[in-house]
């Protein structure tokens, strides 16, 4: 046991000076893991749905009946953006620290994380076959796109780093980020969706701040790969080719 609510196995030394840990557990749990002062790379499996809020997300954008009654969780993680919808096996969730002044890190806050989302775009192509057929995979590099958006849900707008692909004109996210600061390290929360319905996070918001972020959550949204198998592939391929 590494915590109330989370179990974890590692830490597993990696190359590059990698720390990798695994843990299961609740949204909650996996969310509260320190920010260590190393190079660390966490990859999360929830035990059960969690509606994930930034944090500084009004909780008056939440529907609490609803929540309740379909047993989902509502937690708020320690970095900014809107809410992620994560339920088990619907999700690749994989953090990664870094210290101050290693290498990776950067104090501009909207350039930090263009590393992360060319790790994820590479492994994506390599780990999970992408081609040309599929669409242009492409790594997000100004700042956020719609801010209203992005503040009620994270995957209803396009953030630094992260990662879309491209298919005859529709730009869909792949790849979510968000990050959290201290003066030690920065931590990216990376997650990709295994499997997509729009309809888990809009049922558990109130109706109407669901009707705002309703149209780009259904048509600008995708999985990155199709089920845990896929994932376990992808997951192998980051994991070997984090960035020295």
């Amino acid at each position: 046991m590494t915590g109330d609510g989370m179990q974890g196995t590692g830490p597993v030394g990696l190359a590059g000076g990698w720390s990798l840990e695994r843990r299961t557990g609740d949204a909650a749990s996996l969310h509260d893991a320190p920010v260590e002062a190393r190079r660390i790379v966490r990859v999360h499996a929830v035990e059960r749905p969690a509606l994930v809020l930034g944090s500084t997300q009004a909780a008056t954008d939440v529907d609490d009946s609803a929540a309740r009654r379909r047993g989902v969780d509502v937690v708020r993680r320690r970095s900014g953006g809107g809410a992620v919808f994560l339920a088990p096996g619907a999700q690749l969730w994989v953090d990664v620290v870094v210290p101050a002044g290693d290498p990776l890190h950067d104090d501009d806050v909207e350039r930090a994380s263009w590393w992360v989302g060319d790790w994820w775009s590479a492994a994506l192509a390599s780990g999970a076959g992408w081609t040309a057929a599929d669409g242009h995979l492409e790594v997000h590099r100004s700042s956020l796109g719609d801010r209203s958006a992005g503040r009620i849900a994270c995957f209803a707008s396009v953030g630094p780093g992260e990662v879309v692909v491209e298919r005859s004109g529709a730009v869909q996210k792949l790849v979510g980020i968000s990050q959290r600061r201290t003066r030690w390290a920065a931590r990216f929360q990376t997650v990709a969706h295994t499997r997509w319905d729009a309809g888990d996070l809009l049922g558990l918001l109130d109706p109407a701040v669901a009707s705002r972020v309703a149209e780009p959550l259904r048509t600008r949204v995708a999985p990155a790969v199709d089920g845990v198998n896929a994932a376990e592939r992808l997951l192998d391929t980051l994991l070997r080719t984090l960035p020295a």
